[in-house]
């Protein structure tokens, strides 16, 4: 078969291949820790600086081997290029609109804003520890919950000793707050 009626992989779409990112609202800003600013700013830097040179040291050199159609570390280098590449434009178009919220500086520490790390109790008895911060920082293994989750929005504003309803696919369910707390002021660079 002729080749040019063949689409090859390296010819599709990149919007395609994106894993969902999380979407900030219309007409927010995106918010973010510092500790999360820091952590994408690195990991672009890293990109840019490490992995990216690498993969295209690769690629020139499977390039100067001859033959590109056969040849799998081209192939899958001009692949990888194109997954860095697309993880760059993402996070430089997400650090661009980044809003950076020290909470560390919170005055009324009594009560829940972004940044805060919250205790709280449902109903069966069940205590709860999560974090609030930026759509880009998400991470439920730790308890880090984006501030426009459910839970966040039912504990924004709350103080220590409310009762706040969270609503659930399974009905609204009061949850007492235990404990308000911030970080530290940020030390690091």
């Amino acid at each position: 078969m002729n080749k040019a009626f063949v689409k090859e992989s390296s010819e599709e779409n990149d919007d395609d291949l994106d894993v969902a990112q999380p979407d900030v609202p219309a007409g927010t800003k995106n918010y973010l820790t510092p500790a999360g600013y820091r952590r994408m700013r690195d990991e672009l830097l890293h990109l840019i600086d490490v992995v990216r040179p690498e993969v295209v040291r690769l690629v020139s050199w499977a390039a100067s081997n001859g033959d590109r159609s056969e040849n799998g570390d081209y192939i899958y280098g001009k692949r990888r290029l194109r997954e860095i590449d697309r993880r760059i434009r993402f996070l430089t178009k997400r650090l661009d609109l980044a809003e950076v919220v020290d909470s560390s500086k919170q005055e009324n520490i009594d009560q829940v804003f972004f940044g805060a790390t919250v205790e709280y109790a449902t109903e069966d008895g069940e205590d709860h520890v999560v974090t609030i911060v930026g759509v880009d920082e998400v991470d439920l293994d730790i308890g880090y919950v984006s501030w426009i989750s459910p839970v966040a929005r039912a504990l924004i504003k709350a103080k220590i000793g409310d009762t706040v309803t969270l609503y659930t696919p399974a009905g609204p369910q009061p949850i007492d707050i235990l404990n308000v707390t911030y970080p530290p002021p940020d030390t690091g660079g």
